[in-house]
């Protein structure tokens, strides 16, 4: 009989399990607490992601995630201050600003009155607390996401975040802005979830940014549980602009109802270890998907960005670009997945991936893939990497412009390729005008 082998559990798994054994005893029986039991099983099991595991092979999260943080106590008032005097790079876009501290929304910070017709926000810690069944059904059911590690750990230990509501024919012009931001001085963890439900025929702009202070070893845990309905319409823009010394894990996962059309563009400057992952199901037929994004690194940054588009049924169109430009030392990893699964026929899927590298030490990392199983389909997929085309340089630099000024041209160019993808015309410039303070910041 060969002998049962049993991991060594790490110090950050060893922190988890006793975060998680000090949180179920102020747990209310019901569904919810079943659930956020049942995912944290789940964990116990499969433990922290690892180089062996295909999904994180690029990603050792076991490596990377040397301890668990205490879970983030309730903002006081100087971390309130902080956030208040933070802005970000969104403050000249008119939105509906809905601000979250350590973790806690923040009445008195956030554009809660006057809400328009047919739009409901309410905080999710609220809903728990009630053991909402309406929020219990909800959780977790959108998009292929229930079996991975992070968003398990989510579920287990899901704190506050958005109930966002869109009624159907509703269509909300302001856009509403999720604001993230870790304001204190010392290292801890945060668990968000939000929950968006856009019903049918409605529509809603959504932004969502997360920021913190560099120097900091917090650890961020977000998660975006996502319900498109039929003919509706949706676009999300994330901003990570997270601490120099921040993890930040992400999840979005979101199923798309018939000839819904979602977009959404993930725009990452911050973050020391950052995985930002999208789980999306094409779950009616017509349903159009985007998903773009680009990652502006340098020094040691690690940054993984993980998609997995199921087409489900078939008459689906989804197109995906991710630009990223690498400076330094930085890595910069892009594994997506597009599955069309059987009678999923009719499917129009596209994927590119490109990185731009500025330094020899850079690395780049791209893993896209396609399991079809369905044969009237048009899919395809593409990687590059390289660094700065010297002959359009030297073309710039004939023409009287300085060599450095040549760069940023050409870098700009470059990522505004996939800018260009957002629709809302203030963000689109506020993301610019963030990329050329980030040129403006390189070495």
């Amino acid at each position: 009989m060969a002998p049962e082998i049993t991991p060594i559990k790490t110090a950050a798994e060893v922190g988890l399990a006793q975060a998680f054994t000090a949180l179920r005893g102020r747990l209310a029986d019901g569904a919810i607490a079943a659930r956020r039991e049942a995912a944290f099983r789940r964990f116990e099991t499969q433990g922290l992601p690892h180089r062996h595991v295909e999904e994180w092979k690029y990603t050792d999260l076991r490596a990377l995630m040397r301890d668990a943080k205490p879970l983030a106590d309730a903002p006081d008032a100087a971390a309130k201050a902080r956030a208040k005097s933070c802005r970000g790079m969104f403050a000249a876009v008119d939105a509906r600003r809905i601000v979250f501290v350590d973790g806690a929304l923040v009445p008195e910070l956030s554009d809660l009155a006057a809400l328009e017709r047919g739009l409901k926000i309410s905080s999710l810690a609220d809903a728990l607390g009630r053991g909402s069944p309406n929020v219990a059904t909800r959780l977790g059911t959108a998009g292929p996401a229930e079996s991975d590690v992070a968003y398990a750990l989510n579920t287990a230990f899901m704190g506050d975040g958005a109930i966002v509501e869109v009624g159907a024919g509703a269509h909300i012009a302001r856009p509403l802005h999720l604001v993230f931001v870790y304001g204190s001085q010392h290292a801890a963890a945060v668990f968000s979830r939000s929950l968006v439900v856009v019903e049918a025929d409605a529509g809603l702009t959504l932004i969502e940014s997360h920021e913190g202070p560099d120097g900091v070893d917090y650890q961020i845990n977000a998660a975006l549980d996502l319900t498109v309905g039929e003919r509706a319409r949706f676009d999300r823009i994330k901003v990570n602009a997270e601490g120099n010394a921040a993890l930040h894990l992400s999840t979005l996962s979101a199923a798309i109802a018939t000839n819904a059309h979602v977009s959404d563009f993930t725009f990452l400057t911050g973050g020391h270890v950052v995985r930002n992952q999208l789980f999306v199901q094409c779950a009616g037929a017509g349903a159009t998907l985007g998903l773009n994004g680009a990652s502006l690194l340098k020094g040691r940054q690690h940054v993984d960005t993980a998609l997995l588009v199921d087409h489900a049924v078939g008459g689906c169109q989804s197109r995906e670009l991710f630009k990223s430009v690498l400076d330094g030392a930085s890595r910069g990893v892009f594994q997506g997945k597009i599955i069309v699964r059987p009678g999923a026929q009719k499917t129009d899927a596209r994927m590119m991936t490109r990185a731009l590298l500025l330094s020899e030490q850079a690395e780049a990392d791209n893993k896209p893939e396609l399991e079809i199983f369905a044969d009237d389909v048009q899919c395809g997929h593409g990687a590059t990497s390289g660094s700065l085309d010297d002959n359009l340089k030297f073309y710039l630099m004939a023409r009287g412009i300085p060599e450095r000024d040549a760069e940023t041209l050409l870098i700009q160019s470059f990522v505004g390729e996939a800018i260009e993808m957002v629709a809302h015309e203030g963000v689109r410039d506020a993301l610019m005008a963030a990329t050329l303070n980030w040129l403006a910041e390189r070495p």
